[in-house]
């Protein structure tokens, strides 16, 4: 008995030696969507009007992602669609979201990622290091599609911005909130959509405050060779300023548009978590 069982331990290590040693690569599909709170207020608004317009917002947070990934590398980008023509709203009343096409790399081996967005006109590469994420290995587990997965969360700050039309002011609030993600040991990578990674395998779905991601399909080991190539152009800036020209551009914005208001109509729209 022992020398069956010692058998079979030495398949099970021969074999997940011949895994990791072969050159992985793949392309995984996600969907992603998010909850939108929006509240409007005004003499000619009706609540038919928020509903329409509210579902205007939550179609244009649908989006796909292709996440094409070798060993240790990783390109989480944005596919891109055919523009749809603008549909009036009743009453004339129409919300759009201007939002970049931001290209993700990520280097697991070096701790390291780079992504290239665009804020408000202008292109900024940001350059940093990768931060392990605190994950907590949970024991339930689910299948997606043919795989079985594993759940983990963490917890993390995050800052949930209100925008108010009435004072052309934006809110911050911060808070905790659990990311929850599932992930498949079947794919020994640990990249994932965005910046979820550091799993012992692909994170396949995400459940991050109000917007989910899911993966929808997936294709291990083509016989092309995927290239993965870190985006190029733009100002290089790191994550802690990045986030302060955000700001700065968000106020420029709302000072170019606070004389444009007096319509009767007031709106406020919640981001973030």
């Amino acid at each position: 008995m022992k020398i069956k069982m010692l058998s079979i331990l030495v398949f099970l290590l021969v074999f997940t030696g011949a895994l990791i040693a072969q050159d992985f690569q793949g392309v995984a599909t996600y969907k992603s969507r998010r909850q939108v709170d929006l509240k409007m207020e005004g003499k000619n608004m009706t609540d038919a009007m928020q509903k329409q317009l509210t579902e205007q917002l939550k179609k244009q947070f649908e989006k796909t992602y292709t996440l094409s990934f070798t060993r240790n590398e990783s390109l989480y980008k944005e596919n891109e669609k055919l523009a749809t023509p603008d549909v009036a709203s009743s009453g004339g009343f129409q919300i759009k979201v201007s939002q970049s096409q931001d290209i993700l790399y990520k280097n697991t081996s070096e701790k390291r990622y780079e992504r290239q967005e665009d804020v408000l006109g202008k292109l900024f590469l940001v350059q940093d290091s990768l931060q392990m994420p605190q994950w907590k290995l949970e024991k339930e587990t689910k299948s997606i599609g043919d795989y079985t997965c594993f759940k983990a969360t963490r917890s993390e700050e995050v800052t949930n911005q209100t925008f108010e039309s009435d004072s052309m002011k934006t809110v911050d609030t911060t808070y905790s909130k659990t990311v929850t993600v599932w992930y498949t040991p079947q794919i020994p990578v640990s990249h994932g959509p965005a910046m979820n990674w550091g799993l012992p395998g692909l994170i396949l779905e995400v459940q991050d405050g109000k917007q989910s991601i899911l993966c929808s399909q997936i294709v291990i080991n083509t016989d092309e060779k995927i290239d993965i190539e870190a985006p190029e152009g733009g100002k290089i800036v790191d994550e802690a300023s990045i986030k302060v020209i955000q700001e700065e551009k968000m106020k420029e914005w709302i000072e170019r548009n606070s004389s444009n208001r007096g319509d009767g109509n007031s709106f406020t729209i919640k981001t973030g978590g």
